[in-house]
């Protein structure tokens, strides 16, 4: 079984790296984008029994600083 962990900073919590990106890309000559949110995308390859409440209770202990960042597991 496999899980991906989406992780983002939370709305209001400042991105310096999406900033910077959206930045290269107007310097690029793309200059529709007005906002960048980067984050990052955690794929688990998971033993036989793992559950959701598992990579959950993963997330909240390692994988996401839920003071900042919110996150989203997909599981398959």
């Amino acid at each position: 079984m496999k899980a991906t962990v989406h992780v983002m900073l939370k709305n209001g919590v400042l991105d310096p790296q999406g900033e910077a990106v959206r930045h290269a890309l107007g310097a690029l000559g793309f200059d529709g984008v007005n906002g960048v949110r980067q984050g990052k995308v955690i794929e688990l390859d998971l033993a036989d029994g793992t559950n959701e409440a598992d990579v959950t209770a993963m997330c909240e202990k390692l994988l996401a600083n839920t003071v900042i960042e919110s996150y989203r597991v997909e599981m398959s």
